[in-house]
This record gives C-alpha cells, structure tokens and sequence, in this order.
C-alpha cells in the first residue's frame, strides 16, 4: 500500500474536521445539483492529458491519451508523476482505465481495441475488440461499464469481454450525450459530461440521471493555475473516507472533494 497516500487521505480528513474553509456551490436552480467542499489539493502532471483515475488499494492511477505518448501509472501523489508505468505503442491513442480482479483494464479511443494489463508487473495480458469509440470504463464488481461519448454505457463480460447488456442515460430533458470518464460508486455511476464541468450522477437500474455536481469553480480556479488546462476529466473515489479525487486534462491540481 502507498503509505504517502494514505498519510495524505488522513491529512485530507484532519484539515476537514477543523473546519477548513469549503468552497461551496451554491447553485439552487436545478434540484438535483448536489453541494460539495474541497477538502486539499494535490499536484498534477500538466503534461498528463488524463483519461482514466482509479484509486485501487491506496494507489492512485491514472492513463493519458496523447498522440504517439499515451500511459498508464501509478501516481505518486506529493508530485502528481507516475512513479510506474506502461507505454502504450504509439499508434493507440489511450483512454479510460479500471481495475478489478488484479487487472487493469484500458480502452483506446478510435481503434476499437482494449488491453488487459496484470495490476503488478504492468505485464501485457490480453487484447479485446469493441465495435465503438473507446471513452470510459468503470465496473460494478460484476460487469465492465464502459462509455463511447453517446448516451449509451455498455456492460461486458469480464471473461469474455464481450456486450451482455447496455443502457441509455436520460434526464428531464431526454437523452445525455458525450458520456466520458466514469466511476462506480456506492451503487451508481458518476460520468464526465465531456467539454462541460460538470459530472452526472445515473441509476444504473434505469439510466436516469439523479444527480448533478457542477466543477465550474475547480475549472476556474485550474485556469487561474495554468492557462493551458483543457477539459474537467478524471473522477477517483476513495470509499473508507468517502471522498472523491477530480482533475483534468493538463491541470495543475487535483482536487480532493466531498459531496454533501
């Protein structure tokens, strides 16, 4: 186990229960806006155009797509660098990453091929086609969940790797589209809204959106770091503290969050 996460998931707590100021949104206008507050931050690779974030036995992990340099890494979370990682070869352009099953598991984006990788040696296991883009992926211990930038989240098999089931994500105002970076958590699915702020909260038993969580002020505030940050991507959770790590492709920071 990283015990320099560990040690700074507790700081992250100690901070929060003396009543650390807490950047709240304030947002009324949509009843399912969810609050939140911003427990720490943590350096972040403004080389890294992230794709994927997982958290996975106090170890924070983290994939990139760029053209000819995509990898993925473990983080070492005082400097925001991979202190582990795999390249891919340069014609896939990476994407989102999961672990389960002392696997990692990584999509591409417009190759249509995904890479099985052992969680410890980083090891090449296995390859598995898809006939979409590849954009996020997450799991419910059960299935793979991936996303391919439509309103469509796709279950595969762990074995087979293959389609067993897929949903549609709908709000009030019908279907949610530019579905990316996804996480499991406690029983729903959290989803980057790709170009926008803001991360949706979806029953996976109807594909209804029951949440919204708008990082407006996280993107402002990664702006003011470092003109060059693109899009809000990345969600992490760490579910002993029940708190959630975001960032962004080039951004300075990760933000370590707790929803209300």
């Amino acid at each position: 186990m990283n015990r320099s996460f560990i040690f700074l998931i507790g700081l992250t707590i100690v901070l929060a229960s003396c009543g650390k100021k807490e950047d709240k949104n304030e947002a009324k206008s949509d009843p399912l806006l969810m609050s939140y507050g911003v427990r720490t931050q943590w350096p972040h690779d403004t080389e890294a155009f992230t794709q994927g974030l997982v958290i996975h036995n106090g170890k924070l992990y983290e994939s990139t797509g760029q053209e000819g340099a995509s990898w993925v890494g473990v983080i070492d979370v005082k400097t925001g660098k991979p202190e582990q990682k795999v390249d891919l070869p340069a014609e896939y352009f990476g994407e989102g990453i999961t672990i389960l099953n002392n696997k990692i598991y990584q999509l591409t984006w417009t190759s249509k091929i995904g890479f099985v990788y052992d969680l410890k040696t980083f090891k090449r296991l296995r390859t598995f086609d898809y006939n979409t883009a590849g954009w996020g992926i997450t799991h419910d211990n059960k299935n793979l969940i991936m996303s391919d930038g439509s309103d469509k989240l796709t279950y595969l098999d762990t074995v087979s790797l293959k389609p067993v089931k897929s949903i549609s994500v709908k709000d009030d105002k019908g279907a949610v589209s530019q579905l990316n970076e996804l996480e499991y958590i406690e029983g729903y699915i959290f989803a980057n809204i790709w170009q926008t702020n803001m991360i949706v909260k979806i029953d996976p038993q109807t594909g209804k959106v029951v949440g919204r969580l708008d990082l407006s002020q996280l993107a402002r505030d990664a702006q003011m770091r470092s003109p060059r940050v693109d899009v809000l991507n990345g969600i992490a959770y760490h579910p002993s503290t029940k708190l959630m790590l975001v960032t962004g492709k080039y951004w300075p920071m990760t933000y370590v969050i707790q929803i209300r």
